[in-house]
């Protein structure tokens, strides 16, 4: 695919100014640069956005920067000297929306509350992500990643019987910044309407604990939560990862109800009698018992290679997936079938990204270069009449 676009975009003209840093506001300035957003990424002079120096398997670079920082302009500024701060306070006269997620409090020591904007920026959007919230006991507590998992209740969720375990993705970062995106589009709209920008206050732990919810109602009124079941699910039987004999390999499977129970034992494990056994008649005897029904299903599977029972399992319109491993993704059929893959320019050479899901082609979306630390400096200064005033 080519990066060029030929078309407007829905939020050409929206200029974002972002104080941002990690994962989650990073996440969110993408979708809004993926969807025709000018974003000045401010960052700190010479190391930059800490999540630059997490890895450098990209080329050289970070593989979490390089994924959520595409589209920017890097604005290198010392938020310490009064000089780039009033550089900064420049900037944002003219902005639509700032997005910022330094520490708890330090947007409003700097003088960048939204109260503070719009005074002089009435229509500015201001989009404020920490882990706990602007207020509450926990306002002040460091919140990674994971300790918000922990938090949030799906360490309790997820893992294995004896060992709980975190999600292999930064869910809690993602969650905050789909929010934080979601939001700033609803506010874009609003603002339409009444030329008042607002504040949106977005907390990691309340983002989290709305996907939690499911696991949560099932413990409602005290009774006991879902228990931790691996790469099974907790209350549908069987659903999760069945090994195979011939070649050590395992494929994942899931069945939803009682008619493809049914079919899985005659036309997969080609058992009509087990679809009848006392002991799997419904999903929560199944559940109940999985270990035994485990058994014997791998047992069945045992003389087959995975690729094999896949074939039986899509024959017989029982869902199934692979296990893949990064590799495997990389090279999955159905998204080069579907042309999901993008060029994205990086100081360190071309690398390739995703098409953003519910787009069909790359006009539909911008896709700039990720950017060196203070690589639009200049430009930015001078646009904004910041040169002459040094």
């Amino acid at each position: 695919m080519t990066t060029t676009r030929s078309k407007a975009l829905p939020l050409d003209g929206v200029t974002v100014v972002s104080l941002e840093q990690a994962i989650a506001a990073p996440f969110c300035t993408r979708q809004l640069a993926d969807m025709g957003a000018r974003i000045i990424k401010v960052e700190r002079p010479e190391v930059g956005d800490f999540a630059r120096a997490y890895d450098s398997r990209v080329n050289g670079m970070s593989s979490h920067f390089v994924w959520t920082n595409r589209s920017k302009e890097s604005l290198a500024l010392d938020l310490k000297t009064p000089r780039d701060i009033n550089a900064l306070k420049k900037v944002l006269l003219r902005a639509d929306v700032m997005v910022q997620n330094l520490a708890p409090g330090a947007a409003e020591r700097l003088g960048l509350s939204y109260e503070e904007l719009q005074k002089a920026n009435p229509g500015i959007i201001v989009c404020d992500i920490s882990g706990y919230g602007s207020h509450g006991p926990y306002r002040d507590k460091k919140a990674y990643d994971l300790l918000v998992q922990s938090e949030a209740g799906i360490l309790a969720v997820t893992g294995g019987e004896t060992e709980p375990a975190k999600t292999g993705v930064s869910i809690a970062d993602i969650a905050a910044g789909m929010y934080a995106y979601s939001n700033i589009l609803v506010a874009l709209l609003e603002r339409g309407k009444t030329n008042r920008g607002r504040r949106i206050d977005i907390s990691m732990l309340e983002s989290m604990v709305e996907w939690m919810s499911f696991p949560m109602y099932y413990a409602f009124d005290g009774q006991p939560g879902p228990a931790r079941t691996g790469a099974s699910h907790a209350t549908i039987y069987p659903y999760g990862r069945f090994e195979t004999g011939a070649d050590g390999a395992s494929v994942m499977m899931g069945v939803q109800n009682e008619r493809e129970w049914t079919i899985l034992c005659r036309e997969v494990l080609r058992d009509d009698n087990l679809a009848t056994d006392e002991r799997f008649t419904n999903n929560s005897l199944r559940s109940q018992n999985r270990a035994e029904l485990k058994k014997i299903i791998c047992a069945r599977f045992s003389s087959l290679t995975a690729g094999e029972v896949v074939k039986r399992l899509d024959r017989a319109g029982i869902a199934n997936a692979n296990i893949n491993d990064m590799q495997g993704v990389w090279n999955h059929p159905q998204l080069r079938a579907r042309d999901r893959w993008i060029e994205v320019k990086t100081p360190n050479g071309t690398v390739p990204g995703l098409l953003p899901p519910g787009l069909d082609n790359v006009s539909q979306v911008g896709i700039g270069e990720v950017p060196s630390v203070g690589q639009h400096n200049e430009a930015i200064l001078s646009e904004f009449g910041l040169l002459e005033e040094e």
